[in-house]
C-alpha cells in the first residue's frame, strides 16, 4: 500500500529554487512554476500527486520559454 500512502516518510523535495516571486501575468512562481496553490499543497500531496505535478511543471516551464 505505500502507493496510497500520504505518510511523510517517504517524499520529494519540493522544486524550489530559492528564486520566490509570483509573476501577476500567470500566477506562478518565477523560480518553480508553481502557483501559490501548489506551493501549499506540497506538503500534503501523495509522491504519486507530487511526481504528476513535477511533470506538470516540466511541461509549463518548456511552454513558457
Amino acid at each position: 500500500m505505500l502507493g496510497t500512502c500520504k505518510c511523510f516518510c517517504v517524499s520529494r523535495p519540493p522544486p524550489c529554487i530559492s528564486v520566490c516571486r509570483i509573476d501577476p501575468a500567470t500566477g506562478w512562481c518565477e523560480g518553480c512554476a508553481r502557483t501559490l496553490q501548489e506551493i501549499a499543497d506540497w506538503p500534503m500531496l501523495s509522491v504519486r500527486e507530487k511526481d504528476t505535478l513535477l511533470i506538470r511543471l516540466a511541461e509549463r516551464t518548456k511552454t513558457a520559454q
